[in-house]
């Protein structure tokens, strides 16, 4: 089964709030997101955003230039909804983060929450950093949530890499610099209790993937 394919029979089967990553609130991401952001006009973008509810929360504190990224129709569709009124003013896009085209140099932040952690190959995981470093303006921010070292091995089927801190920052390469990191314990549906380190990075320098 391909990736979209199998994400959109996920989102197809399962209401948003029985899904494991499902959050009431953005939690941690939306207090990262805020503490980068410059100002309620800062250009932010969560990519796999799906149904998440960062952009509902961001909108609803006051900001304005906000896009989501996701491979699943019906995961925006989702997003939308919770949005309400406020999705007019969203910018949605349908479409793998690997491939998909974004306007250059356009985005203060770039918010991702498990998505970077199912990139199991190295093409995979240059394609993506090359995709954020080229829609990142100067010094903008990435903040990535992936699981923990000791998190689960599986999410939704699909292995997963489990990263530490300095891992995730060895592979996203020499142009990320890592500012922050702090662990978050996140309480499934089903109660199950998922181990996740939160990362902030700044875009500091040129690109260098040399490993």
């Amino acid at each position: 089964m391909q990736a979209k394919e199998h994400w959109e029979k996920i989102y197809s089967e399962k209401a948003p709030d029985s899904l494991s990553w499902f959050q009431e609130q953005a939690g941690p991401s939306l207090r990262l997101t805020r503490e980068a952001a410059a100002s309620e006009s800062s250009a932010i973008i969560d990519a796999g955003g799906g149904a998440s509810a960062l952009v509902h929360d961001l909108s609803h504190e006051g900001c304005t230039n906000l896009t989501v990224l996701d491979l699943s129709g019906s995961a925006l569709e989702a997003a939308k909804a919770q949005a309400g009124s406020a999705a007019e003013k969203i910018h949605w896009i349908e479409s793998d983060v690997l491939t998909c085209r974004l306007p250059e140099k356009s985005f203060d932040i770039w918010h991702d929450r498990a998505v970077f952690h199912f990139l199991s190959s190295e093409t995979d995981c240059i394609a993506y950093r090359e995709k954020v470093f080229g829609a990142l303006k100067p010094g903008g921010y990435l903040i990535m949530a992936v699981f923990a070292e000791d998190g689960p091995e599986k999410c939704s089927g699909l292995p997963v890499v489990r990263y530490s801190p300095e891992r995730l920052s060895e592979a996203l390469g020499k142009s990320f610099t890592l500012l922050h990191h702090e662990d978050d314990f996140h309480r499934t549906p089903s109660g199950n209790v998922q181990h996740f380190i939160f990362c902030t990075f700044q875009l500091t320098t040129l690109p260098d993937y040399s490993r």
